[in-house]
């Protein structure tokens, strides 16, 4: 009998984010295989006799390839287990969902996404700040900091990203974010645009840096560190006194 997957999103970090749907599918499950942002204490929802399968990618550390993390969700449902993919964020945005998806559609396995609290939505609150303003900040954007090889991805909409009425995050930025700031200011952006970094968010180690885009790009071009982060620019990263 073949099994069924249940794609949920975990959040940003915080155990108490998640969604009760979620937790029910996580007590549920046979099997979890869980990226590396939705380890530590969000994986105590799991039974005690659950197989967890660590499938994580982080830039710059060896990762299960794509191919893998797919062959390996299918041959845990084709055994009936009753498997949970759990992804960081929503997921949805920048998961690679669609991917898995496929693989589970073409073996003629039964899936279900569950969404989650996305991780800008997590780094606004804790910024106190929205992600839109009636009339001055009508549109909000996402887009990746790069591609599969680590760089700033091509054709990039560069007079969208540089829209300073728009509150723009950019998912995985750290390491391109310099060359980003390099672009948007050839295309109009101010350098003092206000910014936000949100390393960690939700958690306990969670940090905020506020700055310029200017200043975050100086910053970030002798430091990145390693903690997952997220960059939000635009009018509505410096929130009024």
């Amino acid at each position: 009998m073949t099994g069924f997957v249940s794609f949920v999103s975990s959040g940003p970090g915080d155990p108490e984010l998640l969604t009760v749907k979620a937790v029910n599918r996580m007590l549920a499950a046979d099997a979890i295989l869980f990226d590396d942002l939705s380890a530590g204490p969000i994986l105590a929802h799991a039974r005690a006799d659950a197989d967890l399968v660590s499938v994580g990618k982080r830039a710059g550390r060896p990762s299960p390839s794509q191919e893998h993390i797919s062959r390996l969700l299918v041959d845990y449902a084709l055994t009936g287990k009753r498997v949970v993919r759990l992804k960081s964020g929503d997921a949805g945005i920048f998961g690679r969902l669609e991917e898995e998806v496929l693989a589970l559609e073409a073996a003629g396995i039964r899936y279900e996404i569950i969404p989650g609290v996305p991780s800008a939505c997590a780094a606004a609150a804790a910024a106190g700040i929205p992600l839109t303003r009636r009339i001055t900040a009508r549109r909000v954007q996402f887009v990746t900091g790069h591609d599969a090889t680590g760089d700033l991805p091509t054709g990039m909409n560069m007079a969208a990203l540089a829209d300073p009425d728009a509150t723009t995050v950019v998912f995985m930025a750290k390491r391109t974010f310099p060359k980003l700031v390099r672009l948007l200011h050839e295309h109009g952006l101010p350098g003092a645009t206000p910014a936000l970094l949100v390393e960690s968010v939700s958690r306990p180690e969670q940090k905020i840096i506020r700055a310029t885009i200017a200043a975050l790009a100086k910053m970030l071009e002798d430091n990145i560190g390693d903690a997952p982060a997220l960059i939000l620019y635009g009018a509505l990263a410096d929130p009024p006194a």
